[in-house]
């Protein structure tokens, strides 16, 4: 094995990546080493790519940096008890510390010092990543590399879809990159008897039609959203509101059109602060608020892997285009054009 190896990193603290060779990872000894097959990009690297304001805010330079990963154990710790060379794992891309309260009562997921792959600590978008023991998801030796390699934002998408149920309810899903994709498939298979799909973009509203033909897709710079659903909901107003965007602009209309008594799931991360009139939106509409973060450890991972296994959901379609790594700039444009559904990075 090589002493060196090449990573895409943030070197600088401005605009962009760049290729650089590297050492080999240092491994402590509840680690493992995976050499990596193929990676995903996730928004939060495009985020860390554009330098905004949260990435400022977050990220110490140097780091390499990427989450999502499928790959090859090819070294371990002494430490190391379940996971052996040449097991094929996927990633958790929460560090979590095991020993604080909330770890302690199975809350690995929102640990109170975690730190997260490729943000707080060096990623994967590298031709190996050394990991803790925990972090790792073993997959079966057959499971699609590409598949694997999307499982922990699939997760993120089940996690905001059935952290409540969603049998006989009218579902709006708000803003369509890769969770919110994810989510159409997910809403209709728990039984949802009605899906709303709203994006600015076109690419990404003729990508969620090819998902399902029954999903109501709606372009927030053409229709009027919040009459549409009002309306077809007969004044009701939704049951079910999935917020995957970030959007100011979309949460304002989440609220109107989600039912008194409705329930919210937030993923999507705004880029600032955003004022809430919390009376009027939430408190005397008894809104059911759900702030989600990342995915259960390991109760999410369960269910993604056998959802994708089983056949009952295909979000294959999901994935739009590939790149050597050392063509993360085409890779990162597109990304920002907005023209794409996940896209995978191989080293």
């Amino acid at each position: 094995m090589s002493e060196k190896m090449k990573a895409l990193a943030k070197v600088k603290p401005e605009y962009g990546l760049e290729l650089i060779e590297t050492p080999l990872p240092q491994m402590n000894n509840d680690d493992i080493l995976i050499k990596v097959h193929v990676t995903s990009i996730c928004g939060t690297d495009l985020h860390i790519y554009k330098w905004d304001q949260w990435s400022q805010d977050r990220i110490k330079t140097p780091r390499i940096i990427g989450h999502e990963l499928a790959g090859e154990v090819v070294a371990v710790g002494p430490h190391v008890k379940n996971i052996k060379v040449g097991d094929f794992v996927s990633a958790e891309s929460h560090i979590v510390c095991s020993n604080c309260y909330l770890c302690r009562t199975g809350q690995y997921h929102i640990c109170r010092d975690f730190k997260i792959i490729g943000v707080d600590v060096d990623g994967v978008f590298a031709d190996y990543v050394a990991l803790p023991e925990i972090c790792a998801w073993k997959n079966k030796e057959n499971f699609d590399k590409e598949m694997a390699s999307i499982q922990e934002p699939f997760g993120n998408a089940v996690q905001t879809a059935y952290v409540d149920e969603l049998v006989g309810k009218t579902v709006a899903i708000f803003g369509l990159g890769a969770i919110g994709l994810f989510c159409i498939p997910l809403a209709e298979a728990a039984g949802a008897t009605r899906v709303y799909a709203i994006d600015v973009n076109e690419y990404k509203l003729n990508l969620a039609r090819k998902l399902s033909n029954k999903t109501i897709c709606l372009n927030a710079m053409k229709d009027d959203i919040v009459d549409i659903i009002v309306r077809e909901t007969d004044g009701l107003g939704v049951d079910v509101v999935l917020e995957v965007s970030g959007s100011k602009e979309a949460l304002i209309n989440e609220f109107k059109v989600l039912r008194n008594g409705g329930r919210i799931s937030l993923l999507g991360i705004p880029a600032k602060p955003i004022e809430l009139n919390l009376a009027e939106q939430i408190v005397l509409k008894g809104i059911n608020v759900y702030g989600i973060t990342g995915r259960k450890m390991f109760d999410t991972w369960y269910k993604t892997s056998r959802l994708i296994e089983s056949g009952i959901i295909d979000i294959k379609p999901v994935i739009t285009h590939s790149f050597k790594m050392e063509n993360f700039q085409e890779a990162f444009n597109l990304m920002e054009t907005g023209n794409c559904g996940k896209i995978l990075l191989y080293p």
